[in-house]
């Protein structure tokens, strides 16, 4: 036979070494995005709590949230291609790394929630004077609704450009909180700070319920599968530690510090009161203080910016911190979306979500993913009887993820911890399961959301794994050791040398009969490339097993594009390759198998994508062009 459609072809997925294009400033900006926030609405909580003893309780998380950040650190140093919980949990064990990820998952969940919620609390308070912003305060459940299934209709298109919005304000917002602390400054005082009245179990529920500065942590650790590499590293043997330092500290010090002095200047605001609103009683300022507990840096911003320079100041500044403070969280709120879309693909991927979840509409987004992640938050919003109720689901999910990841990073003697980072991990992780332990006795709806969530999750994993028709078998660790996806594909064969001819595929398109009249011309290998586009930020863990790893025989469409090819081939005696690859930047996956393969004709068939499409998803033939090596010749066939 000419051509063996049996012969040998290539599969790919996001397995492998993933594009590292993310530098320490959009990591941080990334970061901030999400774990600078917090600051918004911990300081209006904790006195909300504890009034003007709160600021022992901001002091605490703050200790908390400085304590996790060095924990996170290390294991950012240690874990090069993500130590999210989902990964880092992997070694111990599937299912606990299916409890993280669905922990996380309710963090994200609630987070999207509150974010958006948060938002537009920051827009409306102390502007009930205006009609239409009086109208959406009224209505802020409907109106946090709407905005997340519009950030749903935006994430259809690919999240290609979510966090640039978290990017492009971080640094405005940072200008913004050290002006106001810089006018705050002149009246600190500790006249009015007073200690805890509580006992000590009292105040220790209180510090439980205010723990709302660690989400975000989680994201910088999956963020390290795609960060720039320490100059002297290689992708084979990768290594992140002064990027991801570099994302982690600064960001750390701006929120453990900016928070607790933001605390301070909260409980010295009766000094100013007096004067912007002639308010001279205790009652009075609480009464003040709680009706702005959800906007707390904008009241902040309104009154000490009219008690240093003029009443019209401290108006505009309100507004300006309002309206960035909104939009970060706005921003954050999306982030939350993108990730909990990421992590649900990943698990399916996996095998451990049901295989439905990897379905992609035609832009390359999974379709249940988005569904799941926005309906969850509106869910959470409907039942939510106020702001308060709504932080009070917050803390169980995300303090129950990063308790996860550092049991298991405790646990895991093989990833190179010294004795002290296991010390440290296993400290935090008792203080966290303290907490945790806290959150399930007195929170009992925080409670019943994490298990809701847990039993739902549990129970879709055990119904894709029986669809799969997966069963338990227990082996020895050396048998194990010896059936890896590493070692099979040394058995493998090796594709021949010669000259060769890649064409990407989108359909049966005329690129394709030209491809095989030039291939049956020049006796030349035909590379089949069928690109899978997949539009979703994933948080790089473990690596795919051989058992989910995509197959073009799959692939309805890929399958009828390919068996063409290879029918026709045989006929005209030439040696095709099927390729198959799944991946977030078709692009880049060009280039890089273009490179790989030793690609002699790349050929492209002219895009006839909408123009809203290419607007959203940019032109792949430019891109390709852009970066093709100078030893690879390019046909684009129109």
């Amino acid at each position: 036979m000419c051509g063996d459609p049996t012969q040998p072809f290539v599969e790919l997925s996001l397995g492998g070494h993933r594009p590292r294009n993310v530098d320490w400033k959009r990591a941080a900006a990334l970061l901030y995005g999400d774990w600078g926030t917090s600051k918004a609405y911990v300081t209006g909580l904790a006195f909300l709590a504890a009034g003007f003893s709160s600021l022992w309780l901001i002091l605490a998380v703050c200790a908390l949230t400085g304590l996790v950040a060095i924990n996170y650190a290390v294991i950012c140093r240690h874990f090069p291609d993500g130590g999210g919980v989902y990964s880092a949990a992997r070694s111990q064990g599937r299912s606990l790394a299916v409890l993280g990820a669905l922990l996380l998952i309710a963090d994200l969940t609630v987070t999207a929630a509150l974010s958006g919620w948060a938002g537009l609390s920051y827009l409306t308070a102390g502007a009930e004077h205006y009609p239409a912003v009086a109208f959406l305060k009224e209505h802020i459940v409907f109106a946090t609704i709407s905005i997340l299934v519009f950030m749903g209709w935006l994430n259809w298109y690919g999240p290609k450009h979510s966090g640039s919005l978290a990017v492009l304000l971080s640094a405005p917002v940072i200008v913004i909180v050290l002006i106001l602390i810089g006018i705050s400054i002149p009246h600190l005082t500790l006249q009015y700070v007073e200690p805890p009245h509580q006992s000590a179990s009292k105040v220790w529920v209180q510090f439980v319920g205010v723990i709302l500065a660690l989400s975000g942590v989680e994201a910088i650790a999956n963020m390290t599968g795609v960060m720039k590499l320490d100059p002297g590293s290689t992708p084979d043997h990768p290594k992140v530690h002064r990027e991801s330092a570099k994302a982690i500290w600064p960001i750390a010090f701006e929120v453990v510090f900016a928070t607790a002095i933001l605390g301070w200047a909260m409980l010295s605001l009766p000094s100013v009161l007096e004067t912007t609103m002639g308010l001279h009683t205790k009652p009075e300022w609480i009464a003040a203080m709680d009706k702005r507990n959800e906007d707390m840096l904008r009241f902040m911003a309104e009154q000490f910016g009219a008690a240093t320079i003029a009443p019209w100041f401290g108006t505009i500044f309100g507004w300006v911190v309002g309206i960035l403070m909104a939009l970060l969280l706005l921003s954050a709120a999306n982030t939350a979306i993108v990730a909990m879309v990421g992590l649900l693909f990943m698990m399916a991927r996996d095998g451990e979500m049901p295989a439905a979840f990897t379905k992609l509409n035609r832009h390359g987004v999974p379709l249940a993913p988005v569904l799941i992640a926005v309906g969850l938050p509106i869910i959470v919003l409907l039942t939510a009887s106020d702001f308060t109720s709504l932080a009070g689901l917050y803390a169980i999910g995300v303090v129950g993820a990063i308790t996860v990841n550092l049991g298991s990073c405790a646990a895991n003697r093989v990833m190179g911890f010294t004795w002290y980072d296991r010390v440290l991990f296993a400290f935090t992780f008792l203080i966290l399961f303290a907490v945790e332990l806290t959150l399930a006795r007195t929170k009992p709806d925080a409670l019943f959301f994490v298990l809701c969530v847990l039993g739902l999750g549990f129970a879709l994993r055990t119904y894709a794994q029986k669809r799969a028709g997966l069963t338990s078998v227990t082996v020895t660790r050396e048998l194990a050791d010896i059936v890896t996806p590493e070692s099979i594909a040394k058995l493998r064969p090796r594709l021949v040398e010669g000259q060769k001819i890649m064409v990407a595929a989108r359909g049966l398109t005329p690129v394709l009969q030209f491809a095989l009249d030039e291939a049956q011309l020049r006796k030349a290998t035909l590379c089949v490339l069928y690109v899978k586009e997949l539009a979703v930020f994933i948080p790089q863990g473990p690596a795919t097993t051989g058992r989910s790893r995509p197959k073009w025989q799959e692939d309805p469409q890929a399958a009828a594009i390919m068996s063409l090819v290879m029918k026709s081939a045989e006929d005209r005696c030439v040696d095709v390759m099927p390729i198959y690859a799944v991946s977030d930047n078709p692009a880049g996956t060009i280039l890089d198998l273009a490179a790989t393969l030793g690609i002699d004709y790349l050929m492209l068939g002219s895009s006839h994508r909408m123009s809203m499409t290419k607007i959203l998803k940019g032109n792949v033939i430019a891109q390709v062009a852009a970066g093709l090596p100078e030893d690879i010749q390019l046909i684009i066939h129109g």
